[in-house]
């Protein structure tokens, strides 16, 4: 039997207006190879929330899962205190 290994990301809840679906931003940084300044970039989840628990600036890990929806691939799994 096979253990899959899925992606865990941090990141913050942006947004709870969906049903079930919360926004969740991850941001990164990284040195730019030029100029070696560290620079920050954000990307925006969408990530499932089964019970609607999670509101808006809570800290969580969101890991990924099959499709849910069209653009939700992610679910929430915990709150990070």
């Amino acid at each position: 039997m096979k253990t899959i290994n899925k992606k865990k990301i941090r990141g913050i809840v942006v947004s709870h207006k969906g049903q079930k679906t919360a926004i969740v931003r991850v941001d990164r940084y990284f040195q730019h190879a030029l100029y070696r300044k560290y620079i920050k970039r954000s990307k925006r989840y969408k990530a499932h929330d089964e019970k609607n628990e999670y509101g808006a600036g809570d800290r969580v890990i969101i890991e990924e899962s099959r499709p849910i929806s069209k653009e939700k691939h992610w679910i929430i799994k915990k709150k990070i205190p």
